[in-house]
């Protein structure tokens, strides 16, 4: 049996076994490690399933990502989420769907000190929710405005997303983490105009704040977000300037907001340990689920199903963005019944090579595919946002959340049409980097 027959049939196996609900992390190991059996030997397939679970697990790089989860959670136990929202919501709440806006605005800013969209989700919904509902707010615009805002944290770094991309393809996790920054602002105007735009064509949805605010009020409100400036600059700029690596950069955020808790008096040793659970969860997750596409990789590689599949795709006379346009739509489609990190552990094998072999830069297209990963996060039926919220709006039925998200889904798609016209809006920002 030739390689690619092989290949194929381990991916229909992957597709059964998916269908079937074995975790992915095992599925693809196991069906990894069957095809290197079969092209190669037993004695093969078992030193690389031992040596990459090991490698997985040691490798110092890889402690980033325990350390931006507990840079959210303790960010989340100082009271930061409520201090952002209060003081957005000072600038913001006269316009159209203000409080909306203000939830966007506070979405990104928790986005910059987490990773995980998920706890952005839980932690605005506790927080925005009940303001917007308090001022009459329509519970899908309000519970919409908060599941969107939460995927921000997948874009604009801190960024799970990013830093598994990276590890996955060998690219920088620091320019990718870069790379977010000037992209997530612009998802986040985006966000917001639709808020706007949503409140204009529906006053009854969002109603008109009658509150004056002055401005010294607003100037006063500012110290809310001074720990997020204070945290996002050390470690994006320390990152950005070459002077810390981004592990380095997660275990000096994770130390200033734990010694940020501490003044405020907000750590408990019960808190800590919750903190140091989730992040522990999350972790041996993305791990195993590494370790997972890698085995799955190694087969891939020797069916040569990936180099058969760049070769074809450059030999069709059709243009590279067209391409581009159908891995988008797939990944769109993918989002619906997948959680966006095994999305990104199942295709980037096969098509970042296809990227490359197209000539698209691999820090851009990073970028591009971690923003169409967030339409997974509320797209139904499988959108871990509106899963998550809706244990905290347990009024709000799921199909009204899925309603009021979207609307949402026009920005993510508008923005990744402006960074396709644009690159450099997420290529800019790593081009000066220090190293």
């Amino acid at each position: 049996m030739d390689p690619v027959t092989v290949g194929v049939l381990g991916t229909v196996l992957l597709v059964l076994l998916l269908l079937m609900g074995m975790p992915i992390a095992f599925m693809m190991m196991l069906v990894g490690s069957l095809g290197i059996w079969k092209l190669s030997a037993l004695t093969a397939a078992l030193p690389i399933v031992a040596q990459t679970l090991y490698s997985s697990a040691s490798h110092y790089p890889y402690t980033i990502i325990p350390l931006f989860i507990i840079m959210g959670s303790f960010a989340g136990a100082t009271g930061i989420t409520r201090e952002l929202y209060v003081t957005f919501d000072k600038w913001f709440r006269r316009l159209p769907g203000g409080l909306g806006v203000a939830t966007i605005a506070a979405c990104a800013g928790f986005a910059a000190l987490s990773g995980s969209s998920v706890a952005a989700a839980a932690a605005m919904g506790n927080v925005a929710l009940p303001e917007m509902r308090r001022f009459g707010y329509a519970p899908r615009l309000a519970t919409g405005v908060v599941v969107a805002g939460g995927t921000l944290s997948f874009l604009i770094p801190p960024s799970l997303g990013f830093i598994v991309y990276g590890m996955l393809t060998e690219q920088s996790i620091g320019k990718l983490l870069i790379s977010g920054i000037l992209p997530g602002i612009a998802l986040s105007i985006a966000y917001s105009m639709v808020v706007i735009g949503w409140a204009k064509l529906n006053p009854a949805l969002a109603p008109a704040s009658t509150e004056k605010v002055s401005f010294k009020e607003k100037i006063v409100a500012l110290k809310g977000i001074w720990e997020t400036a204070l945290v996002f600059f050390i470690v994006m700029g320390g990152i950005y300037l070459g002077f810390i690596n981004p592990t380095e950069a997660g275990a000096v955020g994770a130390f200033a907001l734990f010694i940020i808790a501490i003044i405020k008096r907000r750590l408990t040793g019960k808190m800590i340990v919750s903190c140091l659970l989730e992040a522990t969860r999350i972790t041996v997750m993305v791990l195993f689920l590494v370790a997972g596409a890698t085995v799955f990789s190694y087969f891939l590689a020797l069916s040569t199903i990936p180099t058969q599949v760049s070769v074809w795709i450059a030999g069709l006379e059709v243009s590279r963005y067209a391409v581009l346009a159908i891995l988008l739509l797939i990944y769109f489609f993918l989002g619906c019944f997948l959680d966006s990190i095994s999305m990104m552990v199942l295709t980037l094998p096969v098509v970042f090579p296809v990227i490359v072999s197209l000539n698209f830069h691999p820090i851009w297209f990073g970028v591009v595919a971690v923003l169409m990963m967030e339409a997974g996060l509320i797209t139904p039926p499988v959108g871990l946002n509106v899963y998550t919220l809706a244990g905290i709006a347990k009024d709000v039925p799921m199909a009204e959340i899925f309603k009021g998200a979207t609307p949402f889904l026009a920005a993510i798609i508008v923005t990744a049409f402006i960074l396709t016209i644009f690159p450099k809006i997420a290529l800019y920002l790593p081009s000066l980097m220090g190293r």
